[in-house]
């Protein structure tokens, strides 16, 4: 064993294959679609697709986002992920119909497991329920469901699961009150004269 490795701290903690699909990814996202247009929401999914994302129709993920791997990424119809936000999506990241991850938000689904020698990385999904929001500058831990039409207030640290309907504010994040229930779509149709 080389020195290198001597020292469990410097073991890599994802595969090689993991490791150079992600340095592919990099190269795309600087070239092709960090520098795309802020409207070319169909071409910037286009890119994620062809790494394995699955995404729905009308997704708007924005150019200054930033995605660890897109194959862990999934995201129902009409989801946002605004310019800023982080998913380091080491496991799933799944965002419902219409959720929303809001600017410089943070969702991170890996962790180090402190207690060991080797410090190995912890990894464990997140899901972000139909309608729910991240609010800017917010963060959700490992393992963390937002159900659906939860809300994560500004630069609030959801450490655990947030109830349905629900808005969460503070570090830890706690119930702050009960959001109102409408139906987006129901709501957005025109109405007949």
């Amino acid at each position: 064993m080389s020195d290198a490795f001597a020292d469990p701290y410097l073991l890599p903690q994802t595969s090689a294959r993991n490791r150079a699909a992600r340095a592919l990814w990099q190269v795309v996202y600087v070239l092709l679609f960090r520098p795309s247009p802020r409207p070319l929401h169909a071409w910037r999914a286009f890119l994620l697709r062809c790494f394995g994302a699955r995404l729905g129709p009308n997704c708007h993920i924005y150019a200054k986002c930033a995605i660890w791997a897109p194959w862990n990424l999934r995201c129902e119809e009409g989801a946002c992920i605004a310019d800023g936000a982080v998913i380091y999506n080491a496991a799933p990241v799944h965002l419902g119909s219409h959720a929303i991850v809001s600017q410089d938000a943070y969702l991170c689904c890996a962790t180090h497991d402190i207690d060991d020698a080797a410090f190995p990385m912890i990894t464990a999904p997140i899901s972000v329920g139909a309608y729910a929001w991240v609010c800017a500058r917010a963060a959700v831990l490992p393992g963390v469901r937002l159900h659906e039409g939860a809300v994560l207030a500004l630069g609030a640290v959801a450490s655990a699961d947030l109830e349905a309907w629900q808005v969460y504010g503070g570090i830890p994040a706690q119930r702050i009150r009960q959001r109102a229930r409408n139906n987006c779509r129901a709501n957005s149709l025109p109405t007949s004269a």
